[in-house]
């Protein structure tokens, strides 16, 4: 996301092919976006290059459903076998001769010399047929097709539609379309680090940023000033209020945007997950950060605290549905079936979270899903099982800016829809419950 894409480089033949590895890795491997970028990461070594590779199968994953419809214009025949490949090869062409700043022939003429690179020469004037076809026509093959609706896969956009409107279901798909800008949240001195940076401070209190580069060679980023989290994402953890010198668990804590928030702001913060591998890249950050975690690899279900905790975070796992800006990979490998899975667990994992609290300790549960049953629909169920926990409701000043995404009963929806004109943010749904 902060690498610059490359245009000239002599070297984007590579970026292509890193390319193309990772979008099938995705669409025909079920491999997350995120791992799958790590992977053809590993064939690039100018920055350029892996920027250019990060926003081309961003871009055309991010269209993926107006790309195949244009896709399906001209190509009669799907290839089959190892030749799926080639579809590939031409999602990637159409996505740069109408998402990107790619001239027509250029995105042609790589596109064929991409064919032949990988193998399958014996398609190249089907590729080359089918791009100059593109390039004819261009922007003209999209004019009139509904982008929100057809990049939206059926299930989610009725879903969104019976909880929100059709409006609001619109406006979150639209959203979804939109390149995400860089969010942190520093330690200390928001005002100073805004200058530094040339950075905007939310309402919330996060710094955004556009065009920040790398982030490994950003001011602050090397001495421990400041970690990578989204304005939705750091909201959770500030719904503790003043947590210092207070004992609390992260459940489910890796990376650890929430473990740093708290533990910066003065928390005895024990970070809990159940695999140690996120938890290793865990402690890598806290380090970086010069904080000071309690890091614990068990499953929450089964965890019990020497003494209850005042306070717990529970960032459940959940579709991710409200993050799709950022992985869009998500409207592809998810699906109804997996959000009823989810919701078992977060059923399970929420009940565990409020019995680790003391009396009078506060539990805050959120979830990067948009889907009503992995959020409101987990309170009221917990809520009328249960005797011990009741609503903390969240006040319009605890969330500023945000104020439309308060509910009546004190629980927060943040939608992505929220905040298009300083960037979007990610959508998240929080409650902050008491132990009775």
């Amino acid at each position: 996301m902060n690498d610059k894409p490359a245009k000239n480089s002599p070297k984007s033949d590579a970026a292509r092919i890193a390319s193309l590895h990772t979008l099938n890795a995705v669409l025909r491997e079920n491999a997350s976006f995120d791992e799958a970028l790590d992977a053809g990461r590993k064939r690039l070594k100018d920055p350029r290059d892996r920027g250019f590779q990060f926003h081309l199968v961003m871009t055309t994953l991010r269209h993926l459903g107006e790309i195949n419809m244009v896709m399906g214009k001209f190509l009669t025949k799907q290839p089959k076998g190892r030749a799926k490949a080639v579809v590939g090869v031409l999602q990637l062409g159409i996505a740069q001769v109408l998402y990107m700043d790619v001239p027509g022939f250029a995105a042609a003429s790589t596109s064929v010399d991409l064919v032949r690179k990988v193998g399958f020469s014996g398609h190249a004037k089907l590729v080359n047929a089918i791009m100059r076809k593109v390039v004819a026509d261009g922007p003209g093959l999209i004019e009139h097709c509904d982008a929100p609706r057809t990049n939206t896969p059926g299930w989610l956009w009725e879903s969104w539609i019976a909880a929100y409107g059709n409006k609001a279901a619109r406006k979150i798909a639209t959203a979804h379309a939109t390149e995400p800008l860089l969010d942190i949240t520093v330690k200390s001195d928001a005002e100073g680090w805004a200058e530094r940076l040339g950075a905007e401070i939310l309402p919330t209190g996060t710094l955004r940023l556009n065009g920040a580069g790398a982030i490994e060679d950003m001011d602050g980023y090397g001495d421990g000033q400041w970690w990578v989290q989204d304005a939705g994402a750091a909201i959770p953890a500030r719904l503790l209020g003043d947590v210092t010198g207070m004992r609390v668990a992260d459940l489910c804590a890796a990376p650890g945007g929430k473990t740093a928030q708290l533990a910066s702001r003065g928390a005895h913060v024990t970070a809990l997950d159940k695999s140690a591998q996120r938890l290793e890249r865990l402690s890598e950050n806290m380090k970086r950060l010069s904080l000071d975690v309690g890091v614990v690899a068990a499953d929450v279900n089964t965890w019990t605290p020497d003494s209850p905790l005042d306070a717990v975070l529970l960032d459940a796992p959940c579709s991710a549905t409200g993050t799709i800006r950022r992985h869009p990979d998500v409207t592809l490998n998810k699906s109804m079936e997996d959000v009823r899975s989810l919701a078992k667990i977060q059923t399970t994992l929420l009940n565990a979270a409020v019995q680790m609290v003391r009396p009078g300790g506060t539990i805050v549960y959120c979830v990067c899903s948009l889907q009503p049953e992995e959020g409101p629909d987990q309170i009221t169920a917990l809520l009328e099982n249960r005797d011990d926990v009741k609503l903390s409701p969240v006040t319009a000043d605890e969330i500023p800016g945000l104020g439309e995404a308060l509910g009546d009963d004190g629980t927060v929806r943040i939608l992505p829809s929220y905040w298009l004109e300083q960037g979007g943010i990610d959508g998240f749904f929080v409650a902050r419950l008491q132990k009775i």
